[in-house]
């Protein structure tokens, strides 16, 4: 059983999606998983501490002054003896109380005090997982550590409300235990990779450039999940908002050229993943002062030229790497405009995706992408980008590790 020994501590927080938790309770011990369950007082009202107590064979923890509880600092003590805390569902409550620190009940506190991984099952109304305090939120507890899957996308509880915000399913959260308790294999070590990632900016003048509406996160979330397993990791990334990955070393990079060079400069190399949506075209003669609006003139033409073409360099290159991946990101014929990417670029993979507006997937958090390699097509479901990162990451390691490079 793959979780044979392995010590769960669940955290059960106030939604609707607390009735999952009874069934990840079941699904964990199915693995060999021992189960402590910790119970918030909103959670008592979707679900009984019976019936938790009954599916876990555990006492549920519920109170931070339990008299009975707390002789010993029962709250630290089930912070440390565990080997994995598992937060599901996640409230927004609960999520905002971690990334600022709170301690005031006893699920917070545990969060607080514990020094172990702890993996997060956000479960939301789809307004308040968008709401902008949540995405702050969100991105604190990435850049502390913690581990997150989902939300997913479907009907809410309320009728008639659907988007992002259901809690993962029991079995991909239990897939996800299983992944972060496994022996530290490190299957890429010793091995070099190349990631680019988010926009480029052409500057038109000191204040305007040419843009597109790529956040970096999946490209960031590549560059983690390659050093994670045991990859030396260079990312290369244009102008984001969002944090650098943890154990990576960055180069920040504004414009397409910069974007070339520093890749360039990176070889050789074992891996490259070209996830950066560079910008095509930049301008020709950039302006030195802000071009200003003349009354009753029409607007400056803009003379664009070529930017240079950054995976195409790299999978023609002298020194390329083994393994070249590329992304496509389109709006119509995917699959064809995949293809055709695949023989022009010389790369060996081509992550293609579906970016129009109604997607969401330019600038959000999930992900459905189509593998195109030389032996064939490969559909994946919708996932969240961080998890998409770990299936991309595992397949590298196992082309490498076959010498397979198609």
């Amino acid at each position: 059983m793959e979780l044979q020994g392995k010590r769960i501590l669940l955290i059960i927080s106030g939604g609707i999606a607390a009735y999952k938790s009874l069934d990840l309770i079941r699904r964990l011990r199915e693995r060999g998983a021992t189960v402590r369950p910790v119970m918030s007082r909103a959670a008592q009202e979707f679900v009984t501490p019976l019936a938790v107590g009954a599916l876990s064979a555990s006492h549920v923890y519920t109170d931070l002054f339990s008299r009975e509880d707390e002789q010993d600092v029962g709250h630290i003590r089930l912070a440390r003896d565990c080997d994995l805390i598992v937060v599901a569902p996640a409230t927004a409550d609960l999520m905002a109380k971690m990334a600022h620190g709170l301690a005031d009940d006893l699920p917070s506190a545990v969060l607080l005090a514990t020094d172990r991984p702890v993996l997060v099952a956000p479960a939301m109304n789809p307004v308040m997982w968008n709401a902008a305090p949540t995405r702050r939120n969100v991105e604190t507890l990435k850049t502390d550590g913690i581990h997150l899957i989902g939300p997913m996308k479907g009907e809410m509880a309320e009728s008639g409300e659907a988007g992002t915000g259901r809690m993962a399913e029991p079995l991909e959260i239990v897939a996800t235990v299983v992944a972060l308790l496994s022996p530290q294999h490190k299957p890429l070590a010793g091995k070099r990779a190349i990631v680019t990632s988010g926009p480029t900016h052409e500057p038109i003048d000191p204040v305007r450039y040419i843009a597109n509406r790529s956040s970096g996160k999946q490209g960031h979330a590549i560059a983690a999940a390659l050093a994670r397993l045991g990859a030396e990791v260079t990312l290369v990334s244009g102008p984001v908002t969002i944090a650098d990955p943890r154990g990576v070393t960055v180069r920040h990079v504004e414009t397409a050229e910069e974007m070339r060079a520093a890749v360039l400069s990176c070889l050789p190399a074992d891996i490259a993943v070209m996830v950066a949506a560079v910008a095509d075209w930049r301008v020709v003669g950039t302006a030195g002062q802000k071009i200003k609006k003349q009354p009753g003139e029409p607007p400056a033409p803009l003379v664009l030229t070529e930017n240079p073409d950054i995976l195409k360099t790299i999978g023609h290159h002298e020194q390329r790497p083994t393994l070249v991946i590329g992304f496509a990101a389109e709006t119509e014929n995917v699959e064809a405009n995949g293809r055709k990417k695949l023989a022009a670029k010389g790369a060996d993979l081509i992550v293609a995706n579906d970016v129009s507006p109604d997607t969401g997937i330019m600038g959000g958090d999930r992900n459905r992408v189509r593998l195109i390699s030389h032996g064939g097509i490969e559909d994946w479901p919708e996932l969240g980008k961080d998890a998409v990162a770990e299936r991309l990451a595992a397949l590298i390691a196992e082309r490498l590790n076959q010498g397979k490079s198609d």
